[in-house]
């Protein structure tokens, strides 16, 4: 109840700066709101290469400024902070941006009514989904009704919402309330890096000078995402020490936690020479995609990419049970993801050990996840930004 009040008086006082702004003149400015940052870092790096002329402002919030520190031109304005001036400026930008792009759920725009002229593109920070999210999110029940209401009236500041696959597009219009003509097929911005054949090899001879121990050994990615009651508290189920007796003379284990889990364990001191802690958001996990050689996840997005690269991936999913009890999964998860199932370490190692998967699998998968993310979908939507909404979208073939 008290955090319902709170957040009615935020978006109130929100709305009323927000509205005195929106007698300012509309100005020729792109405002991205970030608190992912990576598919908006593409679409500006289009911009650039475009030449497009236009103001950029960076809305951000957390760690994810770094995707901008490079760019001295753009305006980076920590968001929704405890400084005044940096929430006005913020406010003034929002109410006078031609564009405004987001890439998450943003509770400020259930109370921001963007004047004429002025566009809302969701860029969401996922190419699939298996977790439940937005109206479908199994909290959502429990929520009262104004806070229903709310997510409702964010959801219909959307003027379109990017997608890389029709079937992404479905579960954006159960999960957000919207219909398919919002739908914008251009692809998604940060899938582009996949097809960049020549960059690949750069990157991975870097990663390889900084750390020699990539070099010889095979490499597993253990990325799993974040249980809401592990937060303060990570609890390590895929057993390492199992894995270092059968494993460690051949493979090393690549970990990333997710950003929002705090753990005190350094298991790279535990493990040295077999684990490689790359949890830091300093690592762009794009690059820890490109040199692994497995992929061991669980509930993540991250399989919806890494299948572009057609590698083996595990799915440790020891809790599946309860997890889509608390959670919600989208559909039946045994037969939505593009490997093997399985709950205990000893089974990860055997399927390691003999190298057998199903490649063709891997492969369907990713053409239907990525069905509209071909290489060009950053220019396609810079294209849809920059000429009159109306364009011909570029399409190529597949890598996959």
């Amino acid at each position: 109840m008290i955090k319902e009040l709170i957040i009615t008086i935020y978006l109130l006082a929100f709305k009323l700066v927000f509205n005195f702004f929106k007698l300012f003149p509309l100005k020729h400015k792109i405002t991205f709101v970030i608190t992912f940052g990576d598919n908006s870092k593409y679409i500006y790096e289009e911009i650039k290469r475009q030449q497009q002329e236009i103001e950029v402002v960076v809305l951000y919030e957390g760690a994810s400024r770094v995707y901008f520190e490079e760019y001295d031109e753009v305006k980076k304005i920590p968001f929704e902070s405890l400084n005044f001036m940096q929430i006005i400026k913020s406010i003034y930008h929002l109410a006078t941006s031609k564009f405004i792009i987001v890439d998450n759920y943003f509770g400020f725009l259930a109370t921001t009514d963007f004047r004429k002229g002025a566009e809302c593109l969701q860029l969401w920070h996922a190419s699939g989904a298996i977790k439940k999210f937005g109206l479908e999110d199994q909290s959502v029940q429990y929520r009262s009704e104004r806070a229903k209401k709310r997510f409702n009236k964010v959801y219909s500041k959307f003027d379109k919402v990017i997608i890389g696959s029709d079937i992404m597009g479905n579960t954006f219009t159960r999960s957000f309330n919207i219909p398919k003509e919002k739908l914008l097929k251009t692809g998604v911005p940060r899938t582009d890096f996949f097809y960049k054949e020549a960059l690949h090899s750069e990157i991975i001879k870097g990663m390889v000078r900084e750390n020699e121990a990539l070099k010889n050994k095979k490499k597993i990615l253990y990325a799993p995402t974040y249980r809401d009651n592990e937060l303060d508290h990570f609890e390590m189920k895929l057993e390492l020490d199992l894995l270092y007796k059968e494993l460690g003379e051949d493979y090393i284990i690549l970990l990333r936690l997710h950003p929002a889990i705090k753990t005190k364990t350094n298991y790279a001191d535990l493990y040295p020479g077999f684990v490689l802690d790359y949890s830091s958001s300093k690592y762009d996990i794009n690059h820890l995609l490109l040199i692994a050689d497995y992929l061991i996840t669980d509930y993540s997005s991250i399989p919806y990419e890494f299948s572009l690269l057609n590698k083996p991936i595990i799915f440790f999913a020891y809790d599946l049970e309860k997890y889509s009890l608390e959670r919600g999964l989208v559909e039946n998860y045994d037969q939505m993801v593009p490997g093997p199932v399985v709950k205990e370490t000893n089974d990860v190692i055997k399927l390691i050990k003999e190298n057998q998967f199903d490649m063709q699998q891997l492969k369907a998968y990713a053409n239907k996840w990525n069905k509209y993310s071909k290489g060009y979908s950053s220019h396609n939507v810079v294209n849809y930004l920059f000429q009159s909404n109306s364009v011909k979208l570029t399409e190529k073939k597949s890598i996959v």
